[in-house]
């Protein structure tokens, strides 16, 4: 082996290493390959180096292996990604009462006097737990309480609530028989939008509700319902108009009531969108 080959061993074998211990990441066999192609090499002086693919076949392909491929201990089929890993065996920092609670009675009397979220606590009237149907097949989920919802401690019940109701009933679905919540429990100031740490400190009662609930649908009214239950950052005008997943559970997502009373423009989209609701709430209970 030539000098140039001998260095592009090691320097690779080194590389593999640090790649390995430093990323966490085991590199077995058949993630090893000899290159087809030559490999070219510029030197600081412009002088390049080619070393061709016959050469690179003869060179120590075994010390490679034995220094850094690891055997696996379960067949390939088998192996999870670490970040899906995580997300099934994460376990709260902090174990909280009302993460054992097993009625939405004792939910909402365990998060009422919640301080997560220092200044909302200070400024709201009370928490807006959500109403309706604990066993609901439908959960619509909004963004946050306004002024009126604060006062009566139920959501959606201003203007933007009355409008929900009626495009509600034009699908033939009432208040009663699913189960409406926000994002945020506690209305923002002047109402304005939730702050990224504000939700990241409510969002965890929404995921027990859903969690509860089980529902056969979620209905997303608002960017940041939508964004939040699918943990992205893509705009609501892409995410609407089609189903997406929420663990399991198929998911539409669409414009809120309160930006159709801003936007009328908005008012067929919407329609459009519930309408395909319907449609497919009635082939889940029909088992079609």
């Amino acid at each position: 082996m030539s000098k140039e080959e001998t260095k592009i061993l090691t320097d690779t074998i080194n590389y593999l290493k640090f790649y390995k211990e430093n990323s966490n990441y085991a590199i077995f066999e058949s993630e090893i390959k000899i290159s087809e192609s030559p490999l070219i090499f510029s030197g600081k002086t412009g002088e390049k180096t080619v070393i061709p693919a016959d050469s690179l076949k003869k060179a120590d392909h075994k010390k490679v292996k034995e220094e850094i491929v690891e055997e696996p201990k379960v067949k390939q089929e088998k192996v999870i990604s670490i970040k899906e890993s995580l997300k099934e065996t994460a376990v709260p920092l902090i174990k909280e009462d009302w993460m054992e609670s097993v009625s939405f009675e004792k939910f909402e009397d365990a998060i009422k006097d919640c301080q997560k979220c220092k200044l909302l606590a200070r400024t709201r009237k009370q928490v807006v737990f959500g109403t309706g149907n604990p066993n609901a097949d439908v959960v619509v989920v909004g963004e946050a309480p306004g002024a009126d919802e604060d006062e009566q401690g139920k959501p959606f019940i201003g203007r933007a609530g009355r409008l929900l109701t009626d495009i509600l009933k034009a699908i033939n679905f009432s208040r009663e028989e699913i189960f409406i919540c926000n994002i945020l429990k506690c209305r923002p100031p002047e109402n304005r939008n939730p702050l990224p740490d504000e939700i990241a400190n409510c969002e965890p009662y929404l995921f027990k509700q859903l969690e509860m609930i089980k529902p056969k649908l979620i209905l997303a009214v608002g960017t940041f319902a939508a964004q939040t239950l699918l943990q992205t950052k893509e705009p609501l005008g892409k995410l609407r108009g089609k189903f997406h997943i929420y663990k399991g559970i198929k998911m539409m997502v669409t414009y809120h009531p309160a930006a159709l009373l801003r936007n009328p423009n908005w008012k067929k989209p919407t329609w459009e969108d519930v309408q395909l609701f319907r449609k497919e709430y009635d082939k889940i209970i029909n088992n079609l």
